[in-house]
């Protein structure tokens, strides 16, 4: 994506996303496991333009054989999500990703909620997405938007609509405007749950594998309102990333040091990266389906981050 400033910058690194909020159902009809066989679910977490490595994990996990039960996500982890749900490939994620301009998705407005309105996103996830609807999906997904006044995650999944869902949990708060949905204003996921493994596990997976992209540590004073808003972000997950990391069986987090979180230019390096970050994690994935265990494992959560 190319801007000329630091709000471009910004408004760029986000999509949008949304739907209806409702309770856990049982996912939709497919082909079901056997008994005992592990059901691996994969939850995404947000980071803007960096969020384009998820599709490297992706295309590891598929390049491998690695069958993928259920996947989650937030922010831009959603569009990925449920673009990879509706059967869009690896390939035309990453594609799409380090192609995307900000007008494909946002539009400057003058307004009290936020700098920017997302309904051009739409137009951009209808050809992005081979299916709309949750219940049309080919795995059972999740996307999690954060609800303005209860402060509580609210999840999407089963039967709806998955755009706006999308565009409700990539709305970053101070550049885009919350989205409305049935009388709630609905805001970015992660300020909720920062990564979506326990709604990916509500699906019904027995073994979780999330992917965490944190942002990048800002080395100096802050130059503008996104670097505020920012550090305000890390802050906050700091605090709440021992409930997510407590419902993950591996956590991966792939090398992007000196990726700004607007690198879309660096889009392929940051596909190479979470391929990589995937890859040294199957043997032990590996392990779970040779194993067939038929309840969560009880290691605690690794992170693998690779270099190189």
């Amino acid at each position: 994506m190319k801007g000329t400033g630091g709000l471009i910058r910004g408004g760029r690194a986000v999509g949008g996303w949304l739907g209806r909020v409702s309770r856990f159902r049982k996912p939709q009809a497919q082909a079901s496991p056997a008994s005992g066989e592990p059901r691996i679910g994969l939850a995404l977490g947000g980071g803007f333009a960096r969020g384009i490595a998820h599709a490297g994990v992706l295309r590891a996990f598929e390049q491998h054989g690695i069958p993928i039960y259920a996947i989650a996500g937030v922010s831009s982890g959603a569009m990925v999500a449920a673009a990879y749900a509706s059967g869009t490939s690896p390939g035309e994620i990453q594609r799409a990703g380090c192609s995307m301009r900000f007008n494909d998705v946002a539009r400057w407005t003058i307004s009290r909620m936020g700098l920017a309105a997302s309904e051009r996103m739409e137009p951009f996830l209808l050809k992005l997405l081979k299916k709309y609807r949750f219940e049309e999906m080919r795995i059972p997904l999740a996307i999690v938007a954060t609800d303005l006044a209860s402060g509580q995650p609210a999840v999407f999944h089963g039967s709806g609509d998955v755009l706006m869902p999308i565009r409700a949990s990539c709305a970053y708060p101070g550049l885009y405007q919350p989205v409305r949905n049935n009388g709630s204003f609905l805001v970015d996921g992660a300020m909720a749950m920062e990564i979506p493994a326990r709604a990916v596990r509500e699906l019904g997976a027995t073994h979780v594998v999330s992917v965490h992209i944190p942002m990048p540590c800002l080395v100096s004073t802050p130059r503008n309102l996104f670097h505020v808003v920012n550090r305000c972000f890390q802050i906050l997950q700091s605090r709440t990333e021992p409930s997510w990391r407590e419902c993950s069986d591996i956590v991966i987090e792939p090398d992007l040091q000196g990726m700004s979180w607007d690198a879309f230019d660096c889009g392929d390096q940051m596909v190479a990266a979470g391929e990589a970050a995937a890859l040294a994690v199957l043997p032990r994935i590996r392990r779970w389906l040779e194993d067939a265990p038929s309840a969560k494992v009880t290691l605690p959560a690794e992170t693998l981050r690779v270099t190189g």
